[in-house]
């Protein structure tokens, strides 16, 4: 298979932004591949599954080497995401979701998309939210953190097995809104990037027992994505985040409605 040098490039620019922002793998690469590259959508959710495990498997060991992982979160976070992932890929496979009902897939990635860019957009205000009902009752805050992280797992672990999307901007919001004084941007960013690792390769060997994963073309998006990631994980900064965060949300809004307009 020859080399398209175009796939490369777009490894490295959605590599960069999930090494800088820790979104920006699901969201931008799932339509990239439908919308650009003319994939079925189910075989783009699996390859992109494959794609952001291992891009992000590269990114998390640089988080990692910095301290900049919060292990105890993580864990809470994949108790509820990686159960998750397996029931979506039995149900997938039972009731042949995957191969018939493509329809459902572009219908569901168009929502989450939506949801991503919304939930990006309102970063800031969810995070406002958190800090005041963490110092107004800080004893059932803390309470109800565990089991409201696994719960949040689950529902991660449903929309990234399903769709691709939903570990990066929903995962970090929800951290956001649970953990408001504990994550600090550097933490936030890490701490999803290493969640992601399992959940998308969980999620990934399901879709590539079904036939949903084009290996030719993951190593020509993996080609460029890992020095992507690996830079962007280095030189990240918060001023650039909040820029790339703005101009990803509109590109996602702009997606969405195309995927359900299609």
């Amino acid at each position: 298979m020859s080399i398209d040098w175009m796939n490369p490039v777009a490894g490295f620019g959605v590599g960069m932004l999930v090494g800088i922002t820790g979104v920006g793998g699901g969201s931008l690469m799932t339509p990239i591949l439908v919308l650009l590259f003319g994939m079925a959508p189910a075989a783009a959710v699996g390859t992109d599954l494959w794609f952001a495990a291992i891009t992000k498997l590269v990114g998390g060991t640089v988080h990692h080497s910095k301290g900049s992982v919060d292990w105890q979160v993580m864990r809470r976070l994949s108790l509820g995401s990686l159960p998750s992932a397996v029931l979506t890929l039995w149900w997938l496979h039972v009731s042949g979701a995957a191969q018939m009902k493509q329809g459902l897939i572009i219908s569901m990635l168009g929502v989450v998309l939506l949801l991503t860019a919304l939930a990006m957009l309102l970063k800031k205000q969810l995070h406002a939210v958190g800090q005041s009902l963490r110092s107004k009752a800080p004893d059932a805050f803390k309470h109800a953190q565990p089991i409201a992280t696994v719960l949040a797992g689950v529902l991660l672990g449903f929309l990234v097995t399903l769709t691709s999307v939903g570990a990066g901007a929903l995962g970090t919001v929800m951290l956001l809104y649970l953990y408001p004084f504990r994550m600090t941007p550097a933490r936030l960013v890490g701490t999803d990037i290493v969640h992601a690792i399992p959940l998308t390769m969980v999620a990934g060997t399901g879709h590539l027992l079904m036939g949903n994963v084009n290996l030719g073309l993951l190593g020509q998006l993996l080609l460029g994505s890992i020095p992507g990631i690996i830079l962007g994980s280095l030189i990240g900064s918060r001023a650039s985040e909040k820029f790339l965060r703005g101009a990803i949300s509109v590109v996602l809004v702009a997606v969405g409605v195309k995927l359900l307009m299609s």
